[in-house]
């Protein structure tokens, strides 16, 4: 399994020196489909053309491509079920505190539908 020979279990693992892909969320897999956006992109224009010095230009533009859109979709994303989670822990806790008083919402349906 993965992390199971890790002689050190909190030791983090920084690309470039700045970004640390075990704890910023999403940087681990916007560099993995970089890299594979970066290989079929690369290799694709080099079958294609036989040129290898542009072929090395088209992966490095496709891995810096793939990996910023794939970034801010998952930025994005995780931002959403935050927010999400945000209004299911509020409406939680609000029918925690309401229940059983004339705010509760369910109290309300059920004497509407027995008048």
């Amino acid at each position: 399994m993965a992390g199971e020979g890790d002689s050190e279990p909190g030791k983090s693992f920084k690309l470039l020196g700045f970004l640390d892909v075990k704890n910023v969320p999403c940087a681990r897999e916007s560099v993995l489909y970089g890299s594979l956006g970066s290989l079929v992109m690369g290799l694709g224009h080099f079958l294609a053309t036989s040129r290898v010095r542009r072929s090395t230009d088209v992966a490095v533009g496709g891995f810096i491509c793939t990996m910023l859109g794939y970034w801010f979709y998952c930025r994005y994303n995780l931002a959403q079920q935050r927010i999400r989670q945000r209004m299911l822990k509020e409406g939680m806790r609000n029918r925690v505190l309401f229940e059983g008083t004339y705010l509760d919402p369910e109290r309300k349906q059920t004497e509407r539908r027995d008048s």
